[in-house]
């Protein structure tokens, strides 16, 4: 299938593509804003998090990069909603971040550490950006805590629906990713020559078969999984449904029960017409 794609959003190629260089740095640029001539180096590292104790989570990252020798970084993307996005992407980065230390060093062995969170749904309902960064802030004057944490959240359900001719390179970088058709890869890529080199990388990958059959396995386990979450929901909003019908009819019951009390009814009339119990209906009066 020559003409098939690869989607940049699923995570499995879209940790392919920065397995690029040359698209990694462009993408680390575009994020961090910083000028990509300032990246002399970027190192993939491996992306288990050690255990420290038999208890401890533990935690996968999609992409985890060395910049300069100074700085981690941790890139994942979410298509699926999940509301404890925040605190899980603050979990995994401390996890990062203590994990650079050994029994007998220093604190000043520390890295900063970055968090990217590219998501397919809408974290922040009432902010209407697309991007969001986040530091250790002094509340009320505003001046930084400690750099060595810092936090980007790219909203993809938030993007303009048409490139605009102002956009800025981190935007052009979150409608490439979140682009689902050939046509709109092809304009993108070429407005931006990192963001080429990510697309060449993602049309070799796509017609590698071994690498298809793992895209295609990743997307069966994102589709199973969605699946999966929307039947018990499904179960749970009919389980409640169900209860709260039971319940409605149980008010409605003892409501009437106490109309019949008040009009001096006997307890086994007042039974049989509302199926409450004789020792319901006595305790009632």
């Amino acid at each position: 299938m020559p003409d098939f794609i690869m989607k940049p959003k699923v995570d499995f190629a879209f940790k392919e593509i920065m397995m690029d260089e040359k698209a990694r740095t462009g993408f680390l640029a575009a994020v961090l804003h910083i000028n990509p001539e300032d990246i002399k180096e970027t190192h993939i590292l491996n992306t288990s998090l050690r255990k420290l104790h038999e208890d401890d989570k533990l935690g996968i990252l999609d992409v985890r990069i060395l910049l300069n020798n100074d700085m981690e970084i941790n890139a994942e993307i979410q298509l699926s909603e999940l509301e404890v996005w925040a605190d899980r992407s603050l979990f995994y980065t401390s996890k990062m971040f203590t994990e650079q230390i050994e029994k007998g060093q220093k604190y000043d062995v520390f890295k900063k550490c970055v968090s990217i969170s590219i998501l397919g749904f809408k974290l922040f309902k009432n902010e209407p950006d697309f991007y969001s960064c986040f530091h250790i802030r002094e509340d009320t004057r505003n001046f930084i805590y400690t750099d060595k944490m810092e936090f980007h959240v790219i909203e993809l359900p938030k993007l303009p629906d048409e490139i605009r001719e102002n956009s800025s390179d981190l935007e052009l970088w979150a409608k490439f990713i979140n682009a689902e058709r050939k046509e709109e890869l092809d304009m993108i890529a070429k407005q931006n020559v990192y963001i080429q080199s990510a697309y060449d990388r993602l049309q070799i990958i796509s017609q590698d078969k071994q690498k298809r059959l793992e895209y295609e396995a990743r997307q069966k386990a994102l589709f199973d999984y969605n699946q999966f979450m929307y039947e018990s929901e499904k179960r749970g909003m009919e389980k409640g449904i169900e209860i709260g019908t039971e319940r409605g009819i149980e008010i409605a019951n003892e409501r009437t029960a106490k109309n019949l009390i008040a009009l001096g009814l006997p307890t086994d009339i007042i039974v049989q017409g509302t199926g409450l119990s004789a020792g319901v209906i006595d305790a009632m009066r």
